[in-house]
């Protein structure tokens, strides 16, 4: 039986000290367009982005959750609101996207990758929010496997890193769901909004994502969904089981 115990304990990584044979590319991601089916991941423009971004997760108490465990946030107005997504416009690490619903065409959440490292193949995706009518949808899965996809096949890192406030138990659910192996708690690791944050660390690494990249494709399937957009299976089975056994 798989549960959460299992998978919070840290496993065995490839011996430190070992020779990397192949090199990782040195690329660092663009701020380019990532669409799949259901969502778009744009590069983050504030004058197309903010007013959007800001009445998706200001616009009711559900949607002011998001800001519950970042690092920043909510805003009192729009154009106050401005000025952040005006820096996050300008910044090449993190790298911003605006996530657009191609079902609906609102713009519904946000994501970045950030610690990039490209000569050493590491990089992380974070901040990240979904606005309610995103939470729990395939469009959100498919936002979150674009990133990793366009990271791991197409600039050939080797380590994609997750890190959250370790309270934050829907964020360790969304990375355990992904693949995401559990690294450890790092205690005391920040000050945010005045309270103690102990961070979760979490890792897909380069030999896990062949699996893991053929799990989310067959999850992501139109057959695996029936008329009422339910899937038919789990990717969180598929994917803590494999974590479990492998």
């Amino acid at each position: 039986m798989v549960t959460d115990q299992t998978l919070e304990q840290p496993f065995p990584r490839p011996l430190s000290g070992a020779v990397v044979e192949t090199l990782p590319s040195a690329l660092a991601p663009a701020r380019t367009v990532l669409e799949g089916h259901h969502v778009r991941l744009e590069p983050m423009n504030a004058t197309e982005h903010t007013e959007a971004l800001y009445h998706a997760s200001h616009d009711s108490e559900q949607a002011l959750k998001v800001w519950d465990y970042l690092l920043s946030g909510p805003w009192p107005d729009v154009e106050s609101y401005r000025s952040v997504i005006r820096q996050q416009s300008a910044e090449l690490d993190p790298v911003f996207f605006a996530i657009r619903s191609l079902d609906t065409g609102q713009v519904c959440g946000q994501a970045s990758f950030l610690n990039i490292k490209p000569q050493h193949g590491s990089i992380e995706i974070g901040h990240i929010w979904f606005s309610p009518s995103l939470q729990k949808t395939r469009a959100a899965t498919e936002a979150l496997f674009l990133m990793i996809r366009y990271a791991m096949d197409d600039l050939g890192y080797r380590r994609m890193e997750w890190k959250c406030n370790a309270l934050n138990s829907n964020s360790r659910r969304a990375a355990k769901r992904l693949g995401f192996r559990f690294e450890g708690v790092f205690y005391n690791h920040i000050i945010v909004k005045g309270k103690n944050r102990d961070t979760a660390w979490y890792s897909i690494l380069d030999y896990e994502w062949a699996t893991l990249r053929e799990m989310s494709e067959r999850w992501l399937e139109p057959t695996n969904f029936d008329s009422n957009g339910q899937s038919k299976t789990s990717l969180s089975e598929l994917t803590l089981n494999r974590s479990a056994n492998s």
